[in-house]
């Protein structure tokens, strides 16, 4: 199976969006391991808003597969994306999961990230902390509906100030049912 690695930056302060959707706080200066990152992704998991902000340099991703989730968006001549609709939302991300290929990457936004946290469907989270602190914006988790266990994989620190961690998500356990939930 698959993993379906949530990989964002984030500031201090949790948000990742400034309050007028701008991520110009953003650091850009070096690679920060995305080319190590891109080694071992093949498939891009983006929401509408996010993909649109992103649409025109889409190509510009070494990534084969990309799928945005919308009920909304149309494709136009010549674009190589896949579109899923909420209703195929479970049995379309399991069937990508199961599929041989590479790590699929969680992009973004924060509803669609919520989505899959409130499913379980999120194997690691690579959270990349940027040294500053915005005071409101867009926060990176929002409405999740029960406690998500981490366990710490590893950190690496950038002469920037950047940090960047990587969780494991454990499994979630359902007390109602005594069993342990993928």
């Amino acid at each position: 199976m698959r993993k379906v690695i949530l990989n964002l930056a984030v500031s201090l302060d949790g948000f990742i969006e400034g309050p007028n959707g701008e991520y110009d706080w953003c650091l850009a200066d070096q690679d920060y391991g995305m080319e190590e990152f891109f080694a071992h992704t093949d498939t891009l998991f983006i929401g509408r808003k996010s993909f649109d902000l992103i649409r025109a340099d889409i190509d510009a991703f070494p990534i084969k597969n990309v799928y945005v989730f919308s009920d909304t968006i149309i494709k136009e001549a010549g674009e190589t994306f896949h579109i899923i609709k909420q209703a195929n939302f479970d049995t379309t991300v399991a069937q990508i999961v199961e599929q041989p290929g590479g790590d699929i990457w969680l992009f973004g936004g924060a509803e669609l990230v919520s989505a899959f946290i409130n499913k379980r469907m999120v194997s690691e989270m690579l959270l990349s902390i940027h040294p500053v602190i915005l005071g409101a914006g867009k926060p990176l988790f929002k409405d999740i509906k029960s406690r998500v266990g981490l366990t710490f994989i590893s950190q690496k620190t950038y002469d920037t100030g950047l940090l960047q961690v990587r969780y494991e998500l454990k499994p979630w356990f359902d007390p109602d049912k005594l069993q342990f939930l993928g």
